[in-house]
């Protein structure tokens, strides 16, 4: 699998606040969308997060986001490692992604860039 790059996730209690603050450490502005419950923010390398404490308690455990050439390929690789894919993968505004715990219990979500429509 190709790792392309890794976002940095970042729970954040004030989205707006927060935005102000990475789009100025970044130079980037923040491309928005929501994600059920939660508020996401791309900003950078940063996914700036903000929702329900149940649904950011969950989110908090994912330690990353790695952005990988093809989310189906990267489930034939974590599979082969011994990986357990937890959710997906799914449709998102920036591409499908999943969630896989590794081995060694550590979560990180794969989210690849080919971008498809999530009607």
């Amino acid at each position: 699998m190709d790792i392309l790059g890794t976002s940095l996730r970042v729970c954040v209690a004030d989205l707006d606040a927060a935005i102000a603050v990475y789009e100025r450490l970044t130079g980037a502005q923040a491309m928005r969308f929501e994600r059920g419950n939660v508020s996401v923010a791309a900003v950078g390398c940063f996914f700036l997060m903000s929702g329900p404490a149940a649904e950011m308690e969950i989110l908090k455990k994912v330690t990353a986001t790695l952005a990988v050439r093809d989310v189906d390929a990267a489930v034939s690789d974590l599979k082969a490692v011994g990986a357990q894919i937890i959710a997906g993968p799914l449709p998102t505004p920036i591409g499908r992604n999943l969630v896989a715990r590794h081995p060694d219990g550590s979560v990180f979500e794969y989210v690849d860039r080919n971008p498809q429509p999530t009607a």
